[in-house]
This record gives structure tokens, C-alpha cells and sequence, in this order.
């Protein structure tokens, strides 16, 4: 009984071990397009510092600095320079495989994200199929008057929609705060904030696909 034990705790053990390399070789095999500040090899180099518990951090071809700054067996995230910043995720498929959802996200000088999905070998994939992006109708309260003339000038104002999304360590949520008050000057944000909802939009990974929560 004893030696069965052990004998499962060994599997257990090297299962995780297996289950912790896949974001990392997931990382390192990244293509060099989607990241042209580290090069494969420094990839590489920034897991075996973050695995050493050192300090995971390397300068990088744009002369800047990259930090690995948490990697789990299905999500990482990179500080691939001073303004921006790299989050991917492995989502679970109903046939037991996984995609991966690369979320880019630079502040220049307003947070605003990019969202892609590729299979695990980098091929990409066609976002419309797994996700809608959200619209600044989105944020909007539902209780606002959209016939007012308030209205109608705080929507004049938000020209551009600027939106951050994060994946997340814990679960397969993906957030979207709606970044572009920060854009407009104090003046305009004071008129365009009272018509916008508080909290956050939030999306659910659910069958193959992010669906919105509210």
C-alpha cells in the first residue's frame, strides 16, 4: 500500500511537472513576429530565471527591459517593455485540446488592448468564431438618456474606442475596462463619466467561446 502510494504521488508529480513546461514551451516557441523584443533564445532564458526563483528580467532588441513576471501551467505574464505588457491563457476545448488567447496590451499613453487566438502550434485563429469584441455601448448605463442633449454631447467626445482587457491567472475570464475617459481631458471625462457603468465588463469562457456575463 505504501509503495502505491508513493507509486502515485511519482505519476502525480511528474503530470504537473509536464502540465507547469507547457506555457513555457508555449512561450518560447512563440513565433518572433508576436513579440519582436525577445528573440526564442531569451525567451528561454526568461523562464529558466523565473524557474530559479532570480529575478526573470533581460534587456531586450527595442533597448528596453522585458520581465517574465508569472508564469503558470496555462497563463504567463510578461512585461514586454516600459509601455506594454503581454498576458496569454490556455483555454480548454470540448474535445479536451486547448487554444490560446495572446492578449497585447500597450499604453501610449492610454492602456488599449489587442486580442488574438491561435492553436497551440501558433497557427492563428479567426477571433469572430470565439469571441465579439466590446463597443463602448457596452459601458454606457442602461438608465442613461440617450436622447439628451448631455448625452449626445458626452458621445461626441469619446471619438475612439480605447479598451484594456486582462486575462487572468485563476480562472478563464477575460475583463474589459473602457480606457478612453482616461484619453479625454478633465474636462470632457467629468461630462462622459456620469453616463458610463462602474464596474467592468467581464467574459466568461464557456464552450469554445468568451461570452459576456452581463
Amino acid at each position: 500500500m505504501k509503495y502505491l502510494f508513493l507509486l502515485v504521488l511519482y505519476l502525480s508529480a511528474g503530470l504537473a511537472a509536464v502540465k507547469a513546461q507547457e506555457m513555457a514551451s508555449l512561450f518560447v516557441d512563440m513565433p518572433d513576429e508576436c513579440i519582436l523584443q525577445l528573440e526564442d533564445a531569451w525567451r528561454k532564458d526568461l523562464v529558466e530565471l523565473y524557474r530559479a526563483g532570480k529575478p526573470a528580467a533581460l534587456d531586450n532588441t527595442m533597448k528596453g527591459r522585458s520581465t517574465l513576471v508569472k508564469l503558470t501551467p496555462d497563463y504567463l505574464l510578461l512585461q514586454s517593455s516600459e509601455r506594454s505588457v503581454v498576458e496569454m491563457k490556455l483555454l480548454p476545448l470540448i474535445n479536451r485540446t486547448n487554444i490560446l488567447c495572446v492578449v497585447t496590451t500597450v499604453s501610449a499613453p492610454v492602456a488599449d488592448s489587442r486580442v488574438a487566438f491561435y492553436t497551440t502550434d501558433w497557427n492563428r485563429l479567426e477571433a469572430s468564431d470565439i469571441w465579439t469584441p466590446a463597443t463602448a455601448d457596452r459601458f454606457i448605463r442602461e438608465n442613461a438618456d440617450r436622447q439628451s442633449e448631455a448625452f449626445l454631447d458626452a458621445l461626441s467626445r469619446m471619438d475612439m474606442d480605447l479598451i484594456r482587457y486582462r486575462l487572468h491567472a485563476e480562472d478563464a475570464t477575460l475583463t474589459a475596462e473602457y480606457t478612453t475617459p482616461e484619453y479625454l481631458s478633465e474636462d470632457d471625462r467629468a461630462k462622459v463619466v456620469p453616463f458610463l457603468k462602474a464596474e467592468a465588463l467581464v467574459y466568461e469562457w464557456k464552450a469554445g467561446r468568451f461570452e459576456p456575463l452581463r
